[in-house]
């Protein structure tokens, strides 16, 4: 079978999650016996379109406006047009080159005409891997007025996009009842989990030397800094974790919130904070295998239950998790029922603070880091991801 992977960010250069799952997946296809081709935009390229090969995968990539680490009018306009520009780009080789099965991962939510035409080109079923319902969480936050011009025209394209799809894999149980109860849909619905290969990086200690944090218990969040974490959540808890002297905290990452948190690091004075741009897959997987604790925070507000991707590097290195959530995510109960880390609600400030000390014991991290692998290789294994997906059709 040919399969279609449709994602706005892709490796080698994303840092997201996102990226690695999908690349994963496709490398898991072709494993067995599948051909992949993956579409995603490039900001950087002058030509209308460009083609790369990375482990067996063909990469179509076209050329289209920045939609990572830029203004949000921009970002909006330029994910808008992402189905018209791959459209423009691969018309041609869309009618040339058949494939039998479309995977597109949201976010984006922009990428709904564009499978539509493909499925009515191709005859072939659609699948959308939902990891994030926008725009609700940014009603949710506030930062899109409910019922204004803004979210009507974010919603028209929702719907679009998931009118599109065949199936609908949500990444947990809470987010498929959310789903069924607050969106139509004519797709089927299911749990697809977030998925990883589950590989470990050995750790050389490189980093830790360069940071000078040799002898520290290293913090590690690595991904989005951006309103939908609420990363200021993080700061405070570094606040009060300065009396520990062996306690640091390593944030990696780009988003909307790099300059409060910033802003935070200098007013408060915290020396036990480092703050890193992205870097790319390679040199992010270097610093989580030198971490001690995987760290995740979500902002209170959200209705809907997000299970950030970032977990799974945390489980492949054998770290404990130590997270903030909205309440009612279901998080709370897969995490801590495998005792594979200590979960709070955000808000909950004292507990999120609490958690963090008992994980400054080595023999509580190494314990439960323990139970962090295994519960990948039980419930999020690559693997398990592919067959669901191809079951489906």
């Amino acid at each position: 079978m040919r399969i279609c992977l449709i994602i706005d960010d892709y490796l080698p250069d994303s840092i997201k999650i996102g990226a690695k799952m999908m690349h994963e997946l496709a490398c898991e296809f072709i494993k067995n016996g599948h051909s992949v081709t993956v579409v995603t935009p490039a900001s950087d390229i002058r030509k209308r379109y460009t083609f790369k090969e990375i482990d067996g995968v063909d990469i179509w990539l076209f050329r289209s406006g920045k939609i990572k680490n830029t203004s949000k009018v921009k970002r909006a306009v330029n994910e808008t047009l992402l189905s018209q520009r791959c459209w423009n780009a691969f018309e041609e080789k869309f009618k040339k080159e058949r494939h039998d099965l479309i995977v597109y991962y949201s976010p984006t939510i922009f990428w709904g005409t564009l499978v539509k035409r493909l499925k009515e080109l191709w005859q072939a079923p659609s699948y959308l891997v939902l990891r994030d319902i926008f725009p609700q969480w940014a009603v949710d936050r506030g930062l899109i007025g409910k019922g204004s011009l803004i979210e009507k025209y974010f919603i028209r394209f929702e719907r679009i996009n998931y009118e599109s799809a065949d199936t609908i894999g949500l990444m947990s149980e809470k987010n498929l009842e959310w789903f069924s109860q607050n969106r139509n849909t004519k797709a089927k619905l299911q749990i697809l989990y977030n998925w990883t290969e589950g590989k470990p990086t050995v750790p050389t200690g490189e980093y830790r030397r360069k940071l000078g944090l040799e002898k520290k218990v290293i913090f590690f969040y690595g991904g989005n800094i951006g309103h939908a974490q609420d990363m200021m959540n993080i700061v405070r808890l570094a606040k009060r974790m300065s009396g520990y002297e062996d306690a640091h905290f390593l944030l990696v990452g780009a988003g909307d919130e790099v300059e409060l948190v910033k802003e935070a690091i200098a007013k408060e004075g915290l020396d036990n904070i480092t703050l890193l741009p992205p870097v790319d897959q390679n040199e992010f997987k270097k610093m989580l295998a030198e971490s001690d604790v995987g760290l995740f925070t979500l902002h209170k507000s959200h209705t809907t239950h997000n299970f950030p991707g970032k977990i799974l590097g945390y489980m492949t290195q054998s770290i404990p998790i130590l997270g903030s959530i909205n309440p009612g995510n279901d998080l709370k109960t897969i995490i801590e029922d495998a005792q594979a880390g200590y979960i709070s609600i955000n808000g909950e400030d004292d507990i999120f603070y609490s958690n963090a000390v008992k994980l400054l014991n080595r023999d509580t991290r190494e314990e439960i880091g323990k139970n962090a692998f295994e519960l990948l290789k039980r419930s999020f294994s690559v693997e398990s991801a592919a067959k669901t997906i191809l079951n489906s059709v």
